[in-house]
């Protein structure tokens, strides 16, 4: 992992206006429960941001090598893969809030089951359509302000005391899970329909006519359960053809960012960057965003080859000088594209294509998908820059090229719908044949 990086923080006016929307039109569950999944995205940005500035000093004191720090730093990437593996079921059988539960819990003791959170999904389905986008794309802000806040503190705090410190934010949430409601969608999946509508109530505000979207969420859940494959059970569920579409989509958008070198950079420049997507989300949005962030990371992916050829053509000052001129420059669109729309985007639309019967399970092959191609990417992109420098960013380039043309093609935009229309755009005629495989 990279030792050093650009750090700012981001645009305070533009997320404080953005939460300030939030607080005037929801009530106090709905605050809390944004709260609650931001401290646990932010926990999870202090722990990718944790080994960077701490490599030298836990090397010195535990008198590690090479290869046994590199075992360390690869810890967080397998936890992320064996949790995936288990968090979809585990958010389907206890619930969203429940599993926060867990979550926040097992991270307090170990730093390790950060990998089961699934606030994206909770924020998803309690917030109103019109604040879906920007509510989801703060609470994924906090994992790029956790990554600079550790990284900063990293320069002046021993690496013992920052583990502690990284610790804070889920004693924070503990006591905010007290006074949060489970998710209604996930209410009317297990047959409690009764509770949807006191639950969105208590998101909504008290004197808030709920009666449509409560009709709406059982409605659709119901009819979800009726025309269910009677031979498909659980996780498999999620393998019919009619959910092609749609999981392509999430792990595609997903795994792309990895896949385009992200990892291959370095992600301590994202947050300044980020806020400005928060903002644009559900006004220009997802699909939109998506296409000009997917294109500024193209560019910046080529930028970065280009500047590579001339580093190895150069032959006077000039290009000496201007060649890790255009490498900064290359950086900088990069992380900007990104955290205008790639940063937060695929996990926001990855949370609201999928029904809640097969939610769960697509969770688990989008969380495996991003954990095994960041493991990839980290662990091959020394061996492809000695391979070929220009080579390794033409291939990041190609990808984000690639990603550009099945986003123009296949994603769908999903701004100012409801879950339930969201999923009508791909499930309401399904095809008769049954499962893929």
């Amino acid at each position: 992992m990279a030792e050093e990086g650009l750090l700012a923080c981001p645009d305070k006016s533009s997320s404080t206006s953005l939460l300030s929307e939030i607080s005037n039109v929801s009530t106090r569950p709905f605050v809390l429960a944004f709260t609650t999944c931001s401290c646990g995205a932010f926990s999870f940005g202090c722990i990718v941001g944790y080994t960077a500035p701490t490599q030298s000093s836990i090397m010195k004191d535990l008198n590690l090598s090479i290869a046994d720090y590199s075992l360390f730093g690869s810890i967080l990437t397998v936890g992320l893969i064996l949790g995936a593996l288990i968090c979809g079921k585990l958010t389907d059988l206890v619930g969203r809030v429940n599993t926060m539960w867990i979550t926040n819990i097992l991270v307090i003791i170990g730093w390790f089951a950060i990998a089961f959170a699934k606030g994206p999904v909770y924020i998803t389905e309690i917030a109103p359509r019109h604040l879906r986008g920007a509510a989801s794309s703060l609470s994924q802000l906090s994992v790029g302000v956790g990554i600079s806040v550790l990284y900063a503190l990293g320069t002046v705090v021993a690496w013992r005391d920052l583990a502690i410190l990284g610790a804070i934010p889920c004693l924070m949430s503990v006591p905010l899970l007290f006074f949060i409601p489970e998710s209604p969608r996930w209410l009317a999946k297990v047959g409690k329909e009764k509770e949807v509508e006191a639950v969105l109530l208590s998101l909504r505000g008290a004197k808030s006519d709920v009666s449509d979207e409560a009709r709406e969420i059982v409605e659709y859940t119901q009819h979800v359960k009726q025309h269910q494959d009677v031979n498909s059970h659980g996780f498999f569920k999620l393998f019919q053809r009619k959910y092609v579409l749609s999981l392509t989509i999430g792990i595609v958008l997903i795994a792309l960012p990895q896949l385009g070198g992200l990892n291959g950079y370095t992600f301590y420049t994202d947050s300044i960057f980020t806020s400005t997507g928060t903002v644009l989300v559900d006004v220009s949005g997802r699909r939109s965003l998506l296409l000009v962030s997917q294109a500024g990371m193209f560019l910046g992916c080529l930028a970065t080859a280009i500047s590579f050829i001339l580093q190895a053509c150069s032959k006077n000052n000039c290009w000496e000088t201007g060649t890790p001129i255009l490498a900064l420059i290359s950086v900088m669109v990069y992380f900007a594209s990104y955290g205008l729309g790639m940063g937060p985007l695929p996990w926001i639309v990855a949370s609201e294509i999928y029904p809640v019967d097969v939610k769960g399970a697509a969770g688990t092959v989008c969380n495996l998908v991003t954990s095994i191609s960041s493991w990839v990417v980290t662990y091959f992109f020394s061996f492809f820059l000695q391979w070929s420098s220009t080579g390794t960013f033409i291939l990041f380039a190609t990808v984000m090229f690639l990603g550009f043309v099945f986003t123009a093609k296949l994603v769908p935009e999903t701004k100012g719908k409801s879950l339930e229309e969201i999923h009508s755009l791909f499930y309401d005629s399904p095809p008769e044949d049954s499962t893929i495989f």
